[in-house]
């Protein structure tokens, strides 16, 4: 596991300050309660490095981590929710 891995029932989101499917997801996980974790890769060069070992080389955002340590590129509020339920 990374040491961007989150808490239980939490994820970390890999943002940058220009991604407009970041901002869509950002607000529907705070409409949801989901508590997470921002951290934007343009400022973190580990943190964009993480991201594009775990997605083939792209720098795709956003990436979110979650507790089991698995990751999803731009996933939908419902892939976020049902992950966070299994």
């Amino acid at each position: 596991m990374s040491d961007f891995t989150p808490t239980a029932g939490t994820v970390t989101m890999f943002t940058t300050t220009w991604c407009g499917y970041c901002r869509r997801l950002k607000s529907q996980l705070e409409r949801e309660g989901i508590a997470f974790a921002e951290v934007d890769i343009e400022g973190l060069p580990e943190a964009a490095d993480f991201v594009m070992s775990v997605n083939g080389g792209s720098q795709t955002v956003p990436t979110l981590i979650f507790p089991d340590g698995s990751s999803a590129a731009n996933p939908s509020i419902g892939q976020v929710k049902a992950r966070l339920a299994s």
